[in-house]
């Protein structure tokens, strides 16, 4: 299967517009997670997201001996920075924040060596938002960026990375680092998805204007547009609340009435702004890699834009 491939911001690197979000990998022992990453693979994907976090460190393993066998320019992978993983008192990998420059490289020197990869294609600064640090993220961010941000952009400079930018759950403080520094993407989890669109106002035509990529994790809004149960459905990995799940039904009644997957729709929504270069959701086994596969590519009617537009639920991209 042939997928379209997009090119982060004004670098050298292209995506595949569906790519694999690696948090599930992280959790999976080696026999789970090979076959879903062959799975995607062999149905066309060529970017990879994962992180230090996913798994205390698993993820990363898990991607790396999945794909050190594929030829190295052939697919794209991104990894983070921000988390140390340190010894605790019991022996236990633990979680040690390090926004400093020395802890970029440490943290990338670690990254390689569980991923078995002599290089990084896309370096993201993870969670510096107020989603993650509540009221210490001024400090976090002010720690960012005397350290960790100019160190990223020196490592883009020298060729150690291809690109670099923020993994985070806000757009907000992305919007923030475009008036300071030079990024050349975004992850985004969850902030413009099929449920909401603040970002479209502001944020992402400034990424347009600047040609800096926006990546959308979490298209499913933590399960919430691809659940129709509410006892399984998620929303900031917390249960759903009234106003958004009713919402969601609304979305999904107009899915419906069109013969529309509302899964697909959550899915190629993002993909219709020229801000997006990827959708990465996850995947715990082959059958939902398929899945998402399937409906990356199902047609979409354009009225069904067109009545989500007006519905106010979704405004058309």
């Amino acid at each position: 299967m042939s997928i379209e491939t997009r090119r982060i911001g004004q670098t050298e690197i292209e995506v595949t517009t569906i790519g694999l979000g690696g948090a599930f990998l992280g959790r999976a022992t080696p026999e789970e997670a090979g076959p879903v990453v062959d799975a995607a693979w062999d149905g066309g994907v060529r970017y990879f997201d994962t992180a230090p976090l996913y798994g205390m460190g698993s993820s990363e393993q898990r991607d790396g001996a999945a794909l050190s066998p594929r030829p190295r320019n052939e697919f794209v992978l991104s990894t983070k920075i921000g988390r140390l993983l340190v010894p605790g008192a019991d022996g236990k990998l633990e979680v040690q924040y390090d926004y400093s420059a020395d802890g970029v490289r440490a943290s990338f020197e670690a990254s390689l060596e569980r991923l078995g990869l002599d290089r990084v294609d896309i370096l993201l600064c993870h969670d510096i938002d107020v989603w993650t640090h509540h009221e210490g993220q001024p400090a976090i961010y002010e720690a960012a960026r005397t350290g960790a941000l100019r160190a990223l952009t020196e490592m883009r400079r020298d060729g150690v990375i291809g690109a670099w930018g923020l993994g985070v759950n806000e757009w907000q403080v992305c919007d923030r680092l475009l008036e300071e520094f030079e990024p050349d993407c975004f992850l985004l989890a969850g902030r413009f998805t099929l449920l909401e669109q603040e970002p479209l106002e502001a944020f992402l035509p400034r990424c347009v204007d600047r040609g800096v990529s926006v990546v959308i994790g979490g298209p499913y809004n933590s399960g919430l547009l691809a659940n129709a149960t509410r006892e399984k459905a998620r929303y900031d990995y917390k249960p759903v609340d009234d106003k958004r799940w009713e919402r969601a039904q609304r979305i999904r009644a107009i899915c419906d009435a069109h013969g529309v997957d509302i899964r697909a729709a959550a899915l190629q929504y993002p993909l219709r702004h020229p801000a997006v270069a990827s959708v990465i959701p996850g995947a715990k086994s082959v059958a939902e890699v398929t899945a998402n596969l399937e409906l990356v590519a199902a047609p979409i009617p354009d009225t069904l834009w067109d009545e989500l537009d007006a519905a106010e639920l979704a405004p058309r991209v």
